[in-house]
């Protein structure tokens, strides 16, 4: 039932409606300078919303819809990871639609709140909180909670990606060696990457099983969930598995922590108690011992490309390294130390030009 009547010099429609539990709610809405203007207006809303309970519900806030929309649909059907970029992304749209109702978002508001977030953000960041916010608004639209799509034709900025260094000259990388305690866990990980390139999470993985002082030799079987600490994991891929040969100073630290600390053979050597130091501990501290030494910040996992670098750079050939990285293939190698590859290639070049002229 639909009522009018005027208020001051504006018209007011009233629609009488049942909610879902039966009970009777009236949707007011005024400001209407003539009365045809309110006819108008409740009968679209009568249209958009046949049941008039879809129209209440627009009426929340965007970051609560949100919220309940992640934990409803998403929180089942997805990994923990990737929940967190659900959740990430909600702190985010509680920022950024902070006071606005799903009912009030435009085109236009959409827009302006994309354009906002972009100015502080990687256009790839910008692309993934919008692809997160606009499932939801589809299905507040499939919901006929709104009755457009305010994400239809949006465009996607950014701030440019920053280029990170990520390797070390020979030079750096043996200061850096020469600067770490091996007798504290953070550097000895640090110096067990520069010395194997082995990925961060197949360190933790490392018990003292795996250290074979007769040969000299590392085996990588496993790594470890340092995201979550849940405990061991099978390795990137089948090839990851792999036995690494290394220097007797490295084998002896090794195991000079691993009977300072008393660790069993089947424990963890750089896990204690179950807990492990996660990715961003481990890069704040290799990033202060860099600074601290006048050297430019890489991320921890480029420590690998750094061992990857100066093997390759020292005539150490392309199959070695790659068996040596746990690669699948040596493509893979090959488009990662493409420039590397290039460089050496000049030099062979020098070098048969030369070896030319001495025939001569």
């Amino acid at each position: 039932m639909v009522s009018y009547r005027k208020r001051g010099s504006v018209w007011q429609y009233e629609i009488s409606y049942k909610d879902t539990s039966g009970k009777y709610k009236k949707l007011r809405k005024s400001g209407f300078h003539r009365k045809s203007d309110a006819i108008s207006a409740a009968a679209q809303i009568q249209s958009d919303h046949p049941n008039l309970v879809s129209a209440q519900s627009g009426k929340q806030f965007f970051s609560d819809y949100f919220e309940n929309w992640i934990y409803l649909y998403k929180k089942p059907a997805v990994s923990n990871i990737t929940f967190i970029k659900y959740q990430n992304t909600l702190h985010h749209a509680e920022q950024l639609f902070k006071g606005i109702r799903l009912s009030d978002i435009s085109r236009t508001v959409y827009q302006q709140k994309i354009n906002e977030f972009s100015k502080t953000h990687s256009v790839r960041t910008v692309h993934t909180f919008h692809k997160q916010l606009k499932s939801a608004l589809l299905d507040a639209l499939d919901d006929k909670l709104i009755t457009i799509d305010p994400t239809r034709k949006i465009v996607i900025n950014g701030t440019p990606p920053r280029k990170q260094r990520m390797t070390l000259d020979y030079k750096e990388t043996k200061l850096l060696v020469e600067h770490l305690d091996l007798t504290t866990l953070e550097d000895l990980v640090i110096y067990v990457a520069v010395v194997t390139g082995m990925r961060f999470a197949e360190i933790l993985g490392l018990t003292p099983a795996d250290i074979d002082n007769l040969n000299n030799m590392i085996s990588i079987t496993k790594t470890w969930d340092y995201k979550f600490n849940r405990g061991f994991k099978p390795t990137k891929t089948q090839s990851s598995k792999r036995a690494i040969v290394v220097d007797s100073e490295t084998i002896n630290s090794i195991q000079g922590f691993i009977r300072r600390h008393k660790i069993p053979e089947a424990n963890p050597i750089f896990v204690c108690n179950n807990h492990s130091i996660v990715s961003a501990e481990i890069n704040k501290i290799l990033s202060s011992k860099l600074i601290s030494l006048g050297i430019s910040r890489i991320p921890f996992h480029g420590l690998r490309h750094t061992h990857a670098s100066i093997l390759l750079y020292s005539g150490v050939n392309l199959l070695s390294v790659s068996k040596r990285l746990g690669h699948s293939n040596v493509t893979t190698t090959q488009q990662t130390y493409l420039h590397i590859i290039k460089e050496m290639e000049e030099q062979d070049d020098s070098k048969v030009i030369a070896l030319l002229k001495g025939i001569k």
